[in-house]
């Protein structure tokens, strides 16, 4: 199933969160696309709100099915809570960790980063968005990459980095110092129900 590429607005709304990270798609109209606006009163069955909430956490980190799926599996591989483990291994993703430091204002835009060339791992580059950094590696971004004008304004409107990454701005290098707890990645994720709907 290849990755969404459709608008991402619409999607948005539709899985009821920001997938720009912004909010902005939520604000003016907070209820899913349709004709019927806000008073469709549709109830969603069990197996509906599983597959709701892995499509949310699927669309958020703009991972193709299988993948997400994959990540999954390994995630059941790890000792402790499968769900909180499969969380943990999609914020691992490089492409993620260069938007969490804030040198992409979208994981799209820090998988582009990643894909193009301009992101380096312990000083060697790596154009994988998947890559699974390790804790206590550091990601940097290419000398010439640095003065790339999306880099710039992503800095400039970037005022949070997670505690399990060490950045430093002027250097525009980060450090993935630990694996994040569970109450620093998405809270709007019910990871519970998507080891449901795998284990169906």
């Amino acid at each position: 199933m290849a990755r969404y590429t459709g608008p991402s607005w619409k999607l948005s709304r539709r899985l009821g969160i920001s997938l720009s990270g912004t909010g902005k798609e939520l604000e003016k109209r907070p209820y899913a696309p349709g004709q019927h606006g806000p008073n469709q009163r549709k109830k969603i069955s069990e197996y509906g709100l599983q597959l709701q909430e892995k499509q949310k956490l699927r669309h958020m980190f703009g991972v193709n099915e299988r993948q997400f799926r994959r990540i999954f599996d390994d995630a059941g591989k790890m000792p402790g809570i499968h769900g909180e483990n499969f969380m943990i291994l999609l914020e691992s993703r490089l492409d993620n960790l260069v938007y969490r430091m804030g040198l992409a204002r979208t994981r799209r835009g820090a998988r582009q980063l990643v894909n193009h060339g301009h992101v380096m791992v312990d000083g060697g580059r790596v154009d994988i968005p998947s890559y699974r950094v390790k804790p206590g590696q550091s990601i940097s971004l290419r000398e010439k990459s640095q003065n790339l004008s999306a880099v710039k304004e992503a800095i400039e409107v970037n005022n949070f980095v997670p505690g399990y990454i060490s950045f430093d701005a002027e250097k525009l290098e980060g450090t993935f110092t630990r694996l994040p707890e569970r109450s620093e990645l998405p809270a709007e994720i019910t990871e519970a129900l998507i080891v449901e709907f795998y284990s169906r």
